[in-house]
């Protein structure tokens, strides 16, 4: 039976360490983008919320930090994106790399303007 996380600190608290470092600094990275922005758990992951609006689910895994989900780009931000997307409305940043910070504040700021 799947784990059913209260809050993103409890989703936190299961990761691995190596994991959860990276997954924390995404939240950092997502934060700083959004200040106003706020925690929640959506679909059982963590999730940034905007008034009443779901803007950006993500989650860690064994080997990779997944965004969800990925916004329409310009050619600009869609050759940035390319080395990440998995799969239609998912972006996997791999463990053991440096996460593309810059990139992942831009796909946000476009997540909320596709929303708002």
């Amino acid at each position: 039976m799947a784990e059913h996380f209260a809050s993103v600190e409890d989703y936190l608290d299961s990761l691995a360490t190596e994991v959860r470092t990276a997954l924390e600094e995404v939240r950092a990275t997502i934060h700083d983008a959004v200040p106003d922005g706020e925690d929640a758990i959506s679909y059982n992951m963590p999730t940034l919320l905007l008034g009443d609006r779901r803007i950006v689910h993500y989650a860690g895994w064994k080997k990779h930090i997944s965004l969800y989900p990925a916004p329409g780009a310009d050619d600009d931000l869609g050759r940035e994106m390319a080395p990440y997307v998995a799969g239609k409305g998912t972006l996997k940043f791999p463990l053991g790399q440096p996460l593309p910070h810059g990139l992942i504040a831009r796909i946000v700021q476009r997540l909320i303007d596709e929303q708002l």
